[in-house]
């Protein structure tokens, strides 16, 4: 099927990303983060709480990344390591103060990167965008729990 562009699927879909992504991190450093920083603090405010290899695990990045990315925001202020209630090999790392008070100033200049990227789009159109994502998203999620023999019922984690 050429002649509907799917070629270019992924390659639109990568560049897209890309592109969010220098937004992100451009705003992202008015505030002192990087997106890195962002895309975790984004995680724990969605968690509460988390251990390393679970944010390792929710950013697809290796733990070793995650834990200097840890301490760096440990040094800046903007999470902190508590113990484990229950494993004493473990940490939690959770959102300070600081992170918590800044949540409301980083998704709304989330949303205005959101805006700019879809202006010119219909509410319908956006609507009708989202849902396709999500349904792209569904698919590919069902194929690689097909592929790596994932339980998906369990999937839900996420």
């Amino acid at each position: 099927m050429k002649n509907d562009r799917t070629e270019n699927f992924g390659l639109l879909l990568h560049d897209t990303a890309r592109l969010l992504r220098k937004q992100f991190e451009a705003r992202g450093r008015e505030m002192g983060l990087s997106s890195a920083q962002w895309r975790l603090l984004v995680r724990l405010w969605r968690e509460g709480e988390a251990t390393q290899a679970r944010l390792a695990d929710l950013m697809e990045v290796e733990p070793i990344s995650v834990s200097r990315l840890v301490d760096r925001m440990v040094v800046a202020g903007w999470i902190e390591r508590r113990p484990h209630p229950t494993d004493r090999r473990t940490n939690l790392i959770v959102p300070t103060a600081r992170a918590l008070r800044a949540r409301d100033a980083i998704k709304e200049m989330a949303g205005e990167i959101y805006e700019a990227a879809m202006t010119g789009l219909t509410t319908q159109d956006r609507r009708q965008l989202m849902a396709m994502l999500t349904q792209v998203e569904a698919n590919l999620s069902r194929t690689e729990n097909e592929h790596s023999g994932a339980d998906p019922v369990n999937e839900d984690a996420r």
